[in-house]
């Protein structure tokens, strides 16, 4: 018999989904003796090409619907409330959207909810795709305790990491598996009948690092958040061998573009090249052609997928694709030839653009510098490759950006000037210092020149009615407008309330502010009233930086939602074969929520270990006394961001003074009952460190600035509120005394606590 191709084995796969093993399909087409070699090489490269998906060590299933059996990933929770979830094969989800339909036979135990996988029974029912759980096999993360094993004489435990987790496990000598005291550890809670009582029991199941370690902080949130850090071996390989797709390319070798990043950057995905033109400048932003790599589909495109983003710690960085790639392949190093996807765009002198068009293209940078050189060359101390092009490169670039600048000022998106903390390390991973970067000319530069790639992206796609995810920052709420109005009140300053929230206008008022009493106070609440942005098939504009369309296409080493923007840009233009297929055009709103949750993970994640990194740093400074500024401001106490650090502590309201305390939300304050006295979001105060959790990453401050006066008018007005809010007898006046409270007399948002007074 002739040996069937691989049409033939994806059709009997097809007919046949029940046949998922090589074995199965072996009998099936009747191979035998030699030809079941053959049949392996064809299977691999089936997987290789996407259309087949390994769910087991010899099992496969089509990658464009789930097998009949086999494991499911439930993710979300849809908007008719349904649980919904994707096949699961060695490369992460695949296939169709699958909803959850029950249990398969008798419930057993509790059904799976969101973070939980199963193995179901699978089936197409009128067009969709429903899942039968037979068993859990994973639980959700959340089930889950990432902390510090410690002994003790009563045995072991394991403390949270995480500051609002209050769970701890009591670990017996047979459940710790050779974890050992100061161990960074998971551990899962152990079955425990009705009639348990006392601490819950664990079992250790992996060992993640030692807490000596100065890479913990990034390793406990790496865990905590389930961030990927291994690639799978068919992901390395494909890398390894990475060839980029054929497709006809414009040379640009010719054309100075340049890279210009931080000094110590590993991967270049973005170069720039500028020149005057008779009435106006041309600029080129050009891109690492990464959709020509990571083909839709394969195992580099599932695994980019899955982790949405690259994720950067202050000592690390978890890229979304693998180093042969990501600092190699399509990295735009100096001099050597790069596949490139750029955009030529020509602005006027007053900085507005009047045309762009994309190309596919060949380039090769002509030098890679730092934003620091760059700043220096043309700040008059030119050195090394930067001298070298001051006058043929630098020079033009800053004159179009001189030009741009005109026309983003007009535009006036919204100035938050915040500073920017880094952690600096020393070799052996230890902590070296805190500094605040610097902010230059050359930062706005590139920020600039890659807006309008990225507009410029959203704007041909919308033109070629093509779909597209867009980057979107939405419209500050009603609710938070009028909450921002009435803060404003608080320090006698007015904002209309019923007009359409503009930027201009959040501009103004800092500007009007700056370097005065209120400027941070105001600042900080300029950003809480901000929405997040976030990925959406759906285009709500970006408030923030005041543009009607806006789409990221500049960053593809690093962020999915790029790779989605090339691969939707060349297939709408014809530039190649491989660029968005009407299938995962299909599935943009699930891929934007997607990659929205991701970019969350790994903000959460850096956050938690920048936090502990802080926390680490000051750990041998308890005592000592900082200046601070009040950042966040409840019920429960003060906020304090610790001056030239950067760090977050917390003050108990209990232990700012024998006074009673007050939460007066509109004015984000807390003011003494009687005396008005109040501490502000904003105010600078003195602080003294009073204890440190360099595991949870919290700092636990003590107040010693004294509070400021009530603002006048706002002290009776205070005391009329005090009174208000005294209990009275049935039928008579007011009680004498102190006053008493309890929760049905005292406001919610004015419910506190005090050092020696009424239960909470």
């Amino acid at each position: 018999m002739t040996f069937p191709d691989k049409q033939t084995v994806l059709d009997f796969i097809r007919d046949n989904p029940t046949a998922t093993t090589k074995q199965a399909i072996a009998k099936g087409l009747r191979v035998k003796g030699e030809e079941r070699n053959v049949l392996r090489a064809i299977l691999k490269e089936l997987e290789a090409d996407g259309a087949l998906e390994r769910t087991g060590k010899r099992a496969w299933a089509q990658a464009d619907r789930p097998p009949p059996t086999g494991i499911v990933e439930f993710t979300r929770i849809d908007k008719n409330g349904d649980l919904i979830g994707k096949s699961i094969g060695d490369n992460g989800p695949f296939g169709p959207d699958i909803t959850y339909a029950g249990p398969s036979g008798k419930p057993k135990g509790k059904a799976p909810a969101v973070g939980d996988r199963a193995l179901c029974k699978i089936n197409e029912h009128d067009g969709e795709w429903r899942a039968r759980a037979i068993t859990i096999i994973e639980k959700r993360l959340s089930d889950r305790l990432i902390g510090l094993y410690s002994t003790g004489p009563n045995g072991g435990k394991v403390a949270p990491s995480n500051r609002k987790e209050r769970r701890e496990f009591v670990i017996q000598e047979a459940d710790t598996h050779g974890a050992k005291d100061g161990d960074l550890v998971i551990a899962e809670p152990k079955p425990q009948g009705r009639r348990h009582y006392g601490p819950a029991l664990g079992e250790i199941t992996e060992i993640i690092g030692h807490i000596s370690d100065p890479r913990s902080a990034s390793l406990l949130a790496i865990h905590a958040h389930d961030i990927p850090t291994e690639f799978p071996q068919a992901v390395l390989d494909q890398a390894g061998d990475a060839v980029p797709a054929p497709a006809e390319r414009e040379d640009l070798t010719q054309i100075p573009l340049i890279t210009i990043d931080p000094h110590d950057a590993r991967d270049h995905d973005d170069a720039v090249y500028a020149e005057k033109l008779d009435d106006g400048w041309r600029v080129i932003v050009a891109i690492a052609d990464v959709a020509a790599y990571v083909t839709e589909g394969s195992p580099l495109d599932k695994e980019a997928y899955k982790r949405g983003n690259s994720t950067y710690f202050p000592d690390r960085v978890v890229p979304m694709l693998p180093f042969e790639l990501s600092a190699d392949e399509c990295s735009l190093r100096e001099d050597e030839p790069r596949c490139t996807l750029a955009v030529e765009m020509i602005f006027g002198t007053d900085g507005h653009k009047r045309s762009h068009r994309f190309i596919r293209g060949m380039m090769k940078s002509a030098a890679k510098l730092s934003y620091e050189e760059a700043q220096a060359a043309i700040d008059g101390k030119p050195g090394g490759k930067a001298g070298e092009l001051l006058e043929t490169v630098l020079k033009p670039l800053w004159g179009a950006y001189d030009a741009l600048c005109k026309a983003r000022d007009k535009r006036a998106p919204l100035d938050l000037d915040l500073p920017e903390r880094r952690i600096k390390f020393k070799e052996n991973g230890e902590i070296d210092g805190i500094y605040t970067k610097e902010r230059l000319e050359a930062h706005r530069l590139i920020e600039e020149f890659m807006i309008q790639a990225n507009v410029a992206a959203a704007e041909t796609l919308e033109r070629q009615k093509s779909p597209l995810i867009y980057r979107v920052h939405d419209t500050p709420t009603d609710a938070k407008i009028a909450a921002f109005a009435e803060f404003l009140q608080t320090i006698e300053l007015k904002w209309t309330i019923g007009e359409r929230p503009q930027t201009h206008k959040f501009n103004k008022l800092i500007g009007e502010l700056k370097d005065g009493e209120y400027d941070q106070m105001v600042t900080q609440m300029i950003l809480r009233t901000q929405a997040q942005a976030i990925y959406s098939e759906e285009n709500l504009g970006h408030f923030g930086l005041n543009l009607v369309r806006y789409a990221h296409f500049t960053s593809p080493i690093r962020r999915y939602a790029d790779l989605i923007v090339h691969r939707a840009l060349i297939s709408s233009l014809k530039l190649g074969p491989d660029g968005l297929s009407k299938e995962a055009a299909s599935q943009l709103e699930q891929t934007a929520q997607h990659i929205s949750d991701t970019e969350r993970r790994s903000m959460a994640a850096e956050r938690e270990a920048t936090d502990r990194y802080l926390a680490i740093f000051l750990k041998d400074r308890v005592g000592v006394e900082f200046d601070g500024r009040i950042t966040g401001v409840t019920g429960s106490g003060l906020f304090v961001q610790l001056a030239g650090i950067g760090a977050d502590g917390f003050i108990p309201i209990s232990s700012i003074s024998k006074d009673y305390w007050v939460l007066d939300t509109a004015a984000m304050a807390i003011y003494a009952r009687g005396s008005g006295e109040t501490y502000s979001l904003g105010q600078i105060v003195r602080v003294k460190l009073r204890e440190v959790t360099p595991l949870k990453g919290g700092l636990l401050l003590e107040m010693l600035s004294e509070p400021m006066p009530a603002p006048e008018g706002r002290a009776e007005q205070r005391r009329a509120m005090d009174i208000g809010n005294v209990p009275r007898r049935k039928g008579g006046p007011p009680r004498s005394g102190k006053p008493k409270f309890n929760k049905k007399t005292l406001p919610k948002h004015k419910r506190t606590s005090k050092a020696k007074g009424p239960k909470r």
